[in-house]
């Protein structure tokens, strides 16, 4: 079989997932992504799987594929807001993905990113670089409240490590998990985002880009909805916010800090909107790029793509 890997964090970390996905039987190429629609056109019928990141598979390209050989896309990652998952059934392609597997790199990526910001350490570093002793005041988060958007993999492992660490935790998802609930009874399940809107110091985004949540941190949420000066933290997706709405919100001390992990267009475009703005700071989609999670969903990619091989569920 033809396969092609396109994700960045499996190639660029070596490790056990490389050993194990060289040692099948496959003919592999391998292309740095996120690939548009217009690279993935002329090439994608050749090849008969793809382990994919956040590339474009759009209607056209998954039409293109099927009309030669593709019938699998074994997605690295969880989100698969970028593949047309009804197209794909039209077209007879087979998506699995790779669920609860980085839940611990990008809580701790959360936490990185808020503690970066509440003590200064992204400005002390270039003040010290620059052979200074000048010292900032911070703050401590123990005793903050801080708002989980969704109750997912990822948003549970941050409730614990959140719980831990002093800081009373909400929570907001439109599926309630009453076991998880129940064995931690210390999280605030709200039944609404407006009362994490209301409550939180601290918002943190951990669902799916669909048309649902598209912009749920949008102006009015900002100007209207949010009541304290909160920091809002993304590792999920960049479309989840308005990034203008974000900016106005930040020059107005509506909101104290973006913390972001995620951007609408990756790699970033030259004409970012959030490039340079005060309160800001954004890391390159790293927030599950750590030697461990690579392993881990690498692993997990390439059994799900022998299982859709060989039929089972």
């Amino acid at each position: 079989m033809n396969i092609l890997v396109t994700t960045t964090s499996f190639l660029d970390t070596p490790g056990s997932h490389q050993e194990f996905l060289n040692s099948q039987n496959f003919k592999i190429d391998k292309m740095r992504g996120p690939l548009p629609q217009e690279k993935l056109l002329p090439i994608i019928a050749n090849y008969d799987a793809v382990i994919c990141g956040d590339d474009e598979y759009t209607e056209e390209v998954l039409k293109k594929g099927a009309s030669g050989k593709l019938k699998y896309l074994s997605k690295y990652g969880v989100g698969l807001d970028r593949i047309d998952l009804e197209a794909a059934k039209q077209h007879h392609i087979e998506v699995r993905n790779c669920p609860a597997v980085n839940h611990i790199s990008v809580s701790e990526h959360v936490l990185a990113l808020l503690f970066t910001f509440e003590k200064n350490i992204h400005h002390q570093y270039n003040t010290v670089q620059r052979g200074s002793w000048e010292r900032l005041i911070g703050h401590e988060i123990q005793g903050k409240a801080i708002g989980i958007v969704g109750l997912g993999a990822v948003g549970k492992e941050l409730s614990k490590k959140a719980l831990a660490l002093g800081l009373e935790v909400y929570a907001f998802d439109i599926f309630k998990d009453d076991d998880f609930l129940n064995l931690n009874k210390h999280i605030n399940f709200v039944s609404s985002i407006d009362l994490i809107f209301e409550k939180c110091d601290i918002i943190s985004l951990h669902v799916p880009h669909n048309s649902q949540t598209d912009k749920i941190i949008n102006r009015k949420a900002i100007f209207e909805k949010i009541k304290k000066t909160p920091i809002i933290i993304n590792t999920a997706r960049g479309k989840l916010v308005d990034p203008y709405a974000i900016i106005e919100g930040l020059e107005k001390k509506v909101l104290r800090a973006y913390l972001t992990d995620v951007l609408a267009n990756e790699p970033m475009v030259e004409n970012e909107v959030l490039l340079g703005v005060d309160n800001v700071i954004i890391t390159p989609h790293i927030g599950s790029r750590t030697h461990q999670s690579v392993q881990r969903q690498g692993i997990m990619a390439v059994k799900n793509l022998l299982d859709l091989i060989n039929g089972k569920n």
